[in-house]
């Protein structure tokens, strides 16, 4: 492709995605080749024992993208929760009227991967001190919060957001409460960043997020 045509269907990219919307979910098929081959864990036998976290740090697509680096996470899921309507749809809560924001379900393994680490993930992938939303996406639908499924996990969660708390030198936003039912999203989020991943990474250059994360924590 000329470098011309390159930029250009960059720019057009770039300005079609305002925020966490998912449209035109298969835009970008053809540039899949290059994390065709990522995910292959799936193949891997799954252990006798696995554990759930479930956390909310603004766009899922984002948030899948900070979990599944880790060694140890068997699988990641977008979806809603902390909301009143069940089984909504993404206009739904998008819309901020059935009280769910986003956030992701992780499954993993835990003689792999402890929960203190999946909290040192989720902190260093969300802006602890924004009541109003993460980065560009905006309103009660992408507020950030931790949802524990038990009482070890709401104890870790309430002492990790104490340091967190003492690291930025500012009150924390990030609520702490119990898991509650949890609606998967449709099908086009899954995987999104490795779906659409030119899509996706205009849509987390323009909103800000790298940029926010290091301003607040630094280059860790």
């Amino acid at each position: 492709m000329h470098r011309r045509t390159f930029f250009a269907a960059l720019i057009a990219a770039a300005v079609t995605i305002g925020g966490c919307t998912g449209e035109d979910a298969n835009a970008d098929a053809a540039d899949n080749s290059e994390s065709a081959d990522v995910g292959e864990s799936a193949t891997e036998p799954r252990p006798s024992r696995t554990a759930k976290a479930t956390f909310a740090a603004g766009c899922f697509w984002c948030v899948e993208e900070a979990f599944d680096k880790l060694d140890g996470v068997l699988s990641t899921t977008s979806g809603y929760t902390g909301g009143q309507k069940p089984n909504p749809t993404y206009e739904e809560v998008s819309s901020g009227g059935t009280g769910h924001t986003e956030a992701v379900e992780v499954i993993y393994d835990p003689t792999r991967l402890s929960y203190d680490t999946l909290l040192q993930t989720f902190w260093r992938n969300v802006d602890a001190v924004d009541a109003g939303g993460q980065f560009c996406d905006r309103g009660s639908q992408y507020r950030s919060a931790i949802f524990y499924h038990s009482a070890e996990q709401q104890q870790k969660a309430e002492a990790s957001k104490k340091q967190a708390a003492a690291e930025l030198g500012q009150p924390i936003a990030t609520e702490i409460v119990q898991a509650g039912p949890f609606y998967e999203a449709e099908a086009y989020h899954q995987d999104y960043y490795r779906t659409n991943p030119v899509r996706y990474r205009f849509y987390k250059w323009n909103c800000g997020r790298a940029q926010r994360l290091e301003e607040l924590w630094g280059r860790k």
